[in-house]
């Protein structure tokens, strides 16, 4: 199965709760923290909701 890194690269103030939380439930919070997972649905509808404030990279 494919990978993907996701990078926070924005930062969480001023933004809504659901932004707050799916940033909080994709293990991030602080910038340029980055995780890991794989290329799933689930992970990317969690991206798509938050794209502005994070950066996606494949892993081979």
């Amino acid at each position: 199965m494919a990978r993907i890194k996701v990078t926070q690269v924005r930062s969480t103030i001023d933004r809504s709760l659901k932004q707050k939380r799916t940033m909080k439930a994709l293990g991030l919070g602080k910038i340029n923290r980055t995780k890991t997972y794989d290329d799933r649905p689930e992970i990317r509808g969690m991206i798509r909701v938050v794209a502005h404030l994070v950066k996606v990279e494949e892993v081979n």
